[in-house]
């Protein structure tokens, strides 16, 4: 029986691409009211100014690859004492367009007991099948890890 799970979020945007602005929202109230505009987006990477959609998708990505490899160690007889995940999206710009160019994991693992290959077979398998990744399997996705 498959089982299907609605998630939403609502954004809404005000004036022109430049100059203009925004807000996300989602039911949880994770975000509310977030701020997002083109300065927000490409001028001020550090985003203390509000967010941006790749911020949001690399957000997403590395709490689902960690989902995921929980999962996978948890069916292999392993229990993370900790699995930390930063996800760097990289945008490409050519002159109005932009697209994602590549997805970096950053992973480190601190997992009793699994050695070194079985941790990568395990973390490689979770990319392959966390449902973000597969949601954005036209984008190179690349895995860095580590154990602790």
């Amino acid at each position: 029986m498959i089982t299907k799970h609605i998630r939403t979020a609502e954004a809404k945007w005000e004036g022109t691409g430049l100059e203009g602005k925004g807000h996300i929202s989602t039911p949880s109230k994770a975000l509310d009211s977030l701020p997002y505009t083109h300065k927000s987006r490409f001028a001020n990477e550090d985003g203390l100014n509000g967010t941006n959609p790749e911020e949001l998708i690399a957000a997403a990505h590395a709490g689902c690859f960690n989902m995921a490899l929980s999962f996978q160690l948890n069916g292999a007889g392993f229990t993370a004492n900790s699995l930390k995940t930063t996800a760097t999206v990289l945008l490409d710009q050519q002159g109005y367009d932009y697209t994602i160019a590549k997805i970096t994991l950053y992973l480190k693992g601190d997992v009793p007991g699994v050695s070194e290959e079985v941790f990568g077979q395990l973390a490689n398998v979770a990319k392959l099948n966390c449902p973000i990744s597969q949601a954005l399997n036209s984008v190179p996705i690349e895995l860095k890890w580590s154990l602790v």
